[in-house]
């Protein structure tokens, strides 16, 4: 096998792919860049294919998602390529779930949310447009590419934004929606008068064409010097536990809000939403049993 052999099965399995099961799109994004590297791995190994899909695999950690669409892609190519999948190749492969904080999803508490405002005004690199965007996250519990397209609106005393981006994955599809800001207890009513704010400034035009909106966001995370731990989507997880334990929403309105399904909701929160409850009940059970 060499790296030129890669290439043209990487080909083959491109011209199947393509309007099949992916987009031409995708194939750029997650796709090529995968089988490339392996390819480029061929070049330069001269050991079995099981010991090559092995050092394939370890250039991601154990159990990521970009350790799944690695694994993915090369059994694919595999597959085209009419060779065995190696069992102890698919047990490299995980399910993120050994990777995951028993405490549930790590979220922005209040205080770090204020924190961050205070880094991002106080930044030279940093413009007002980006401050409006980073408080939509947080006011709306927005995943970052929602923010294309987005419109703020004043509907008596409550801010709404109104989601237009149709997100689509393996999880499911979300429409357009309406939320309404539920901002932390920390914020004015007006959330630092974000409406005027947006109506001045909008959100940057750079994030209007970005393939990937969160990029940008992660950049000024690591630039400001945010808790490695911390990303976007931790604005937006701390949006849903004000839903659940602050609002106290059940979880099909709290989903219908964030533009996902209450089986995702749970997956995704039901540690964090259910463990105070769970243990409250378990000490008040105990304490009774003990009288």
């Amino acid at each position: 096998m060499t790296g030129t052999t890669i290439r043209q099965w990487t080909q083959t399995l491109q011209d199947q792919t393509i309007g099949e099961t992916c987009s031409a799109d995708t194939w750029a994004r997650m796709w090529a860049p995968s089988l490339a590297k392996l390819a480029d791995l061929v070049d330069t190994f001269a050991g079995t294919p099981d010991a090559l899909l092995s050092i394939h695999l370890r250039r991601w950690p154990a159990g990521t998602r970009m350790r799944q669409v690695g694994h993915d892609k090369a059994r694919a190519l595999w597959r085209a390529m009419g060779l065995p999948w190696p069992p102890a190749i698919a047990a490299m492969r995980g399910n993120g779930r050994a990777r995951k904080d028993p405490a549930g999803v790590r979220a922005f508490s209040d205080a770090e949310i204020d924190r961050l405002r205070a880094m991002v005004q106080g930044s030279r690199q940093i413009g007002p447009a980006d401050l409006v965007a980073w408080d939509c996250l947080a006011a709306f519990g927005l995943r970052p590419a929602e923010l294309q397209g987005l419109e703020l609106r004043q509907e008596g005393g409550t801010l709404v934004a109104v989601v237009s981006r149709v997100k689509r994955s393996y999880k499911g599809r979300s429409g357009p929606r309406q939320v309404p800001a539920v901002a932390p207890a920390s914020w004015p009513a007006d959330c630092h008068g974000l409406y005027q704010r947006w109506q001045q400034h909008g959100i940057p035009e750079a994030i209007e064409t970005m393939r990937s909106p969160g990029e940008r966001f992660s950049q000024q995370l690591r630039r400001l010097k945010v808790a490695d731990d911390l990303t976007p989507y931790g604005l937006r997880h701390a949006f849903a536990l004000r839903l659940g334990l602050e609002l106290g929403l059940h979880v099909r309105e709290a989903a219908a809000l964030m533009g996902h399904s209450p089986a995702v909701h749970l997956a995704q929160y039901g540690l964090r939403l259910d463990q105070p409850g769970l243990m409250s009940k378990v000490a008040k059970l105990t304490a009774a049993r003990a009288v």
